[in-house]
């Protein structure tokens, strides 16, 4: 080996240097299609990647195949398996359904790896270079286009362009290091960097043959590579590169594969810092998974005879690129296959690797909006919805309990009133500051309607809780003047607070649905709010001619009809804010 690299002149230095230069390059170029490629690809299929996810609540085979799907459609099984910590953070999914859909993100991923080997195949006409000619014409169409689908098209094909590329120039820059031959003043001779590089290997002991020590080190190295980099795709196309240039054999690939398996759940890991105590057992289920399964394969692999009998199979399949991804996939299918059964076992494992440590209330405390769902703007957006309703149950729970105090004088609920509005004021900023960071990322033209509309309803359900803050006050009011209403004032206040309740019930049902076929039962009750108030301010005024009402009551009285009235005309406009984006036909 000394003497091969004594013999490397100034040119081949730099021809090393050159090529290690574009090794990265086609790196980042690869990296970089695959981000465009599946955010485009999740943002085209918003809808689809919701309804998946639903499904995955269904059963652990549903979510096993949501998981491959969703990866699929990301090209990332880390991004997949952040997405389940931010859901299972935010109580969309339990700890279980998470863990099926993350076996499935496993097999998903596997994609990368066939797209990786389809791009080393050698045609007359190369598929690298089909593709390099499609992220031209992505490029045209997201310039010159308008439509905002058509734009999207073209990233998609922009992205898997660069996939290509950046795939054809690692298996370039190593392919051309590696030729046996070099022409050297018109002459062929041996490549003196090619038997270096080699030499390099068998002296460090990474030969041909995988010897028994050898095992953890290629493990290690693949998992220390893909947590450094946080891409095993990236990971498994350099290995497929070295492989097909003929650096490292096949079973050397395979427990570098298996290495990757395990550094991908570093994303996950650090993801989960922060989050809910089941959010951390997702991601070590995820390391749970991916290490047994690991062990599993290195066992019978570290066996000669096994691992040589298993590449002699694979060898019957057209390259080593290829071989490698029906390999990496093999793994993942057969591990999901042996573990899907023990899902429950691994959840336990997880919950004792991950105790409890926060009080059960601060757990159960999880519908709220995780940052990480930034990640999937169309289920965001259904998570935005989510958390408005249960600020809107807040709000009309005050205004009863606002209600109640006044009627009966009874301030015991005061403080626990206190502490609602104080949640719904935090509510309010938080959502307004979600919702700024969701306009900021690409959604679909009917999400951004929703998105716009959300800013108006967050500030009409906290200006609901605003008026039963001034209805407490008039209850403190009246007990401090001693008095009280009469008991046909009360009955017009329950009448009013009846079509308050039922208009509210309606609202949530069309804002709930984005359901537009409850809108004429919402503009009914919305009209008797303000029939209500008409009668309430005439019937006052006879009340005080007749001398049956005293003037402090009188003054709470109409003020109550006005913030009651009020209050209705929020509710309305929460309603009337789905008008941008509803239907008529309920879909949940």
């Amino acid at each position: 080996m000394i003497n091969n690299l004594l013999a490397l002149s100034s040119a081949n230095i730099l021809t090393i240097v050159n090529s290690l230069l574009l090794l990265f390059g086609g790196v980042a170029a690869f990296i970089v299609g695959m981000n465009i490629m599946g955010n485009n690809l999740e943002k085209a299929a918003g809808k689809p990647m919701r309804r998946l996810m639903g499904k995955a609540t269904k059963n652990r085979f549903l979510g096993v195949g949501t998981g491959a799907a969703v990866t699929a459609i990301v090209t990332s099984s880390s991004a997949t398996t952040v997405m389940i910590v931010g859901f299972v953070n935010v109580g969309l999914m339990t700890l279980a359904q998470a863990a099926s859909v993350i076996m499935g993100a496993n097999i998903g991923t596997t994609i990368t790896a066939f797209i990786t080997a389809i791009s080393t195949a050698g045609n007359e006409l190369s598929v690298t270079s089909v593709f390099a000619f499609a992220a031209f014409v992505g490029v045209l169409m997201s310039m010159i286009s308008k439509n905002e689908k058509v734009k999207r098209a073209g990233s998609i094909l922009q992205g898997v362009g660069l996939i290509f590329i950046g795939m054809n120039v690692m298996s370039g820059s190593v392919g051309g290091l590696m030729t046996e031959k070099v022409i050297e003043n018109g002459v062929a001779v041996s490549n003196p960097i090619a038997q270096a590089v080699k030499d390099m290997f068998v002296a460090i002991g990474l030969g041909k043959k995988v010897l028994t020590w050898e095992i953890p080190v290629l493990f290690l190295l693949g998992a220390a590579l893909t947590g450094l980099m946080q891409s095993s795709a990236a990971i498994t196309a350099i290995v497929i590169s070295l492989a097909s240039s003929g650096l490292i054999s096949l079973p050397m690939a395979m427990f570098i594969i298996l290495g990757t398996n395990v550094g991908t759940c570093v994303t996950a890991l650090l993801s989960s810092l922060g989050t809910n105590v089941n959010a951390r057992r997702t991601a070590v289920v995820h390391l749970l998974f991916n290490i047994i399964g690991s062990i599993i394969f290195i066992i019978p692999l570290s066996v000669p005879a096994v691992s040589n009998g298993i590449a002699s199979a694979l060898a019957n399949i057209s390259n080593i690129s290829w071989q490698i991804a029906v390999f990496h996939m093999a793994f993942n299918v057969l591990t999901t296959a042996l573990l899907l059964g023990f899902v429950n076992y691994l959840v336990k494992l997880a919950c004792i690797l991950v105790p409890d440590k926060k009080s059960k209330k601060q757990e159960d405390d999880g519908e709220t909006l995780d940052v990480r769902l930034l990640k999937t703007p169309a289920i965001a957006v259904g998570q935005v919805r989510k958390q408005l309703l249960k600020m809107g149950d807040e709000a009309f729970a005050n205004y009863k309990l606002s209600l109640d105090m006044l009627l009966t004088g009874d301030m015991s609920g005061k403080e626990r009133f206190a502490a609602t509005e104080n949640n719904i004021n935090a509510m309010n900023k938080y959502i307004v500051s979600f919702l700024i960071r969701l306009s900021l990322t690409e959604i679909s033209e009917v999400d951004e309607k929703k998105v716009s509309s959300f800013y108006r309803v967050v500030s009409d359900i906290e200006r609901i809780g605003d008026y039963a803050e001034n209805i407490v006050e008039y209850a403190e009011k009246l007990i401090e003047d001693k008095t009280s209403f009469s008991q046909s004032a009360r009955d017009e206040i329950a009448e009013m607070d009846l079509h308050i309740t039922e208009l509210y019930k309606y609202v949530t049902y069309v804002f709930r649905d984005s359901d537009l076929h409850y809108m004429p039962d919402v503009e009914r009750e919305e009209q008797e709010t303000d029939r209500m108030n008409n009668v309430m301010q005439a019937s006052h005024l006879t009340r005080i001619n007749e001398g049956k009402c005293s003037p402090e009551a009188g003054a709470v009285f109409l003020q109550l009809a006005v913030n009651m009235e009020r209050i209705g005309d929020h509710m309305h406009n929460v309603a009337n804010s789905v008008l941008s984006y509803g239907h008529n036909a309920v879909s949940k």
